[in-house]
């Protein structure tokens, strides 16, 4: 979680915000460093000695072009003359500054070309009409230390996020201009998210560079091939892939068969396993779960109420909706998924209950077909894919469809509210089930974990780990996992030990295997010395992964997968 969680409603800031304070701060700062050098070059050079109030006034008036006050011919100096000069070049640079960038798009309602706000740019992405809450993404962009210029063709919104600080134009993707201006001949890469106008888009810009990476994102995942052809490079289903990985969780729940794990090497992979309500681990302390002498697996971190502990304390109580990250060999995994596993009543089942079969159902849907498991689909719209024809969010619709006798249920629905009304029914209905939640806003992942899901995954924060992922080549836990995982060297650690490094306490991620010449090793020594020519694993949260690159300024390894 970032600081900006710790501030109460009323001080948060935005970005533009955040800009005119840290502007203001740093005014301040110039300021007092004037006035200090010419309070001490006129005490010593001109044997003046005036209070450092004095000197304030003279900068404040000087930079202002009111005039010198009472100091007007105290200097003979050389040198107080550079000063003084200096000021004033200083304090007019500083006027036009304030009066373009804060006065003017703060209290006035004049037009403002947002081109003239954009910085030089260099192998930067174009991000055109992204849909899926921009500032997930740009705030992933922007932490990733990727730069961007997004281009919208609502200039209301294009204004809103320029007036929140991020590099954000108003134009047409259709139109090769609007890409002129967002210094298309410099840029690694583009993003579309342009719907129906996706094909128009991709051969605009392929008009002007044949060479340049294109990303598309689309939610009919129909429409790939038709992408590709047209000269996409890569296509993007967020919806498929949040369905698809929500559908994994409900079939290792359901099954014995264990989904979505990360492969490190030496036998040692990694996943999440949620608790369920009737979880034997429900209510037990980490410390007395005994899971490494009954499974062989590590519990290496847990979801808590939307917050990621790495590790868990040792007192902490295991509770429905946790979410537990486990490494091991994969047996081992196995053996914790059975052990979580509810013991089966009467009144849990083995069927599952898609809720919506839209692009996230329908996914879905085909992951636990695949897998053997009986579904039972339930939309307001009738379709060769659906069941029962009835509203999710009525108690009468869930009856038809058996709610009370599945296993599991996939809530993916596209409105939030209908999504935790539906997972609201679905607990009071059948106490035992699995809830695996889409939600599609980012701030609605801990009000459906409130409600009684088990899971929750939200489409625009995997819309961005798939977009982060297909420019940086990140090794992440799956597109939709909650945490990254990521390789890196351990040449900044180089001669210090991980104890002494403080990984963990500087950044929030913690360090779960060293790969040597000897190969890869998941039991860390704290004590370890790092020669640097080590590779590390780290695991942590989004937040903790981009502090532990600004921290260290390392990149992932490539890994070649």
């Amino acid at each position: 979680m970032g600081s900006d969680s710790l501030l109460s409603p009323e001080l948060k800031f935005s970005r533009r915000n955040r800009f005119v304070l840290y502007y203001l701060l740093g005014l301040a700062v110039v300021v007092l460093l004037f006035a200090v050098v010419y309070n001490v070059t006129l005490s010593r050079l001109e044997g003046v000695n005036q209070s450092i109030f004095a000197s304030i006034e003279f900068v404040i008036q000087t930079m202002t072009t009111t005039g010198y006050g009472q100091d007007s011919g105290l200097w003979s100096h050389p040198v107080m003359f550079v000063v003084v000069s200096l000021t004033q070049i200083t304090g007019i640079g500083i006027g036009f500054f304030t009066l373009r960038m804060i006065i003017i798009p703060l209290f006035t309602g004049a037009e403002v070309n947002l081109d003239n706000r954009l910085t030089p740019k260099q192998d930067h992405v174009i991000v055109c009409e992204y849909r899926r809450d921009s500032a997930v993404l740009l705030n992933e962009l922007d932490e990733l230390g990727v730069e961007y210029v997004l281009i919208s063709s609502s200039r209301e919104e294009a204004k809103r996020l320029s007036d929140d600080g991020f590099p954000a134009i108003h134009g047409s993707p259709q139109d090769a201009e609007t890409f002129e201006r967002a210094s298309i001949d410099s840029a690694r890469a583009v993003i579309t998210d342009t719907g129906e106008a996706s094909v128009d888009t991709i051969l605009t810009v392929r008009s002007m560079r044949q060479d340049i990476e294109i990303i598309t994102l689309t939610d009919d995942s129909s429409l790939r091939d038709v992408l590709l052809e047209t000269g996409a490079d890569s296509v993007l289903s967020p919806r498929g892939v949040l369905g698809q990985r929500l559908a994994e969780k409900a079939v290792s729940s359901l099954s014995s068969e264990l989904t979505a794990t990360v492969d490190l090497g030496a036998d040692v992979e990694i996943t999440e396993i949620p608790v369920h309500q009737r979880s034997r681990l429900a209510g037990t302390r980490v410390r007395d779960s005994n899971i490494r002498e009954r499974t062989g697996a590590n519990i290496i971190g847990a979801w808590i109420d939307g917050a990621l502990h790495l590790p868990p304390d040792p007192d902490t109580v295991i509770r429905p909706s946790t979410v537990l990250l486990v490494s091991g060999p994969h047996d081992a995994l196995e053996a914790f998924t059975d052990f979580t596993r509810p013991a089966r009543s009467i009144s849990r089942g083995d069927s599952v209950v898609i809720a919506g079969v839209g692009e996230v159902g329908r996914a879905a849907q085909s992951v636990v077909t695949e897998a053997d498991i009986d579904t039972r689909a339930i939309d307001i719209d009738e379709n060769e894919r659906v069941d029962v024809v009835a509203d999710a969010t009525s108690e009468a619709g869930l009856r038809e469809v058996g709610i009370e006798n599945a296993g599991a249920v996939i809530v993916c629905l596209p409105d939030d509210s209908a999504s935790m009304l539906t997972t609201v029914l679905s607990r009071s209905l059948n106490p035992d089930i699995e809830v695996l939640t889409r939600v599609s806003d980012t701030d609605a992942t801990r009000k459906a974990l409130s409600a009684g899901a088990d899971y929750v995954l939200s489409v625009p924060r995997v819309s961005a780990r798939m977009v982060a992922g297909e420019l940086r080549g990140e090794d992440v836990l799956a597109p939709a996992s909650q945490i990254r995982i990521i390789r890196v060297s351990a040449q900044p650690f180089a001669d210090s030990t991980l104890a002494d490094s403080n990984i963990y306490e500087q950044t929030g991620c913690l360090v779960i295997a060293v790969e040597d010449d000897t190969g890869l090793s998941s039991t860390v020594d704290p004590e370890h010395r790092f020669t640097g020519d080590e590779q590390i694993v780290l695991v942590g949260t989004d937040e903790a992964v981009k502090q532990f690159r600004k921290q260290f300024d390392v990149t992932p390894v490539d890994t070649g997968e």
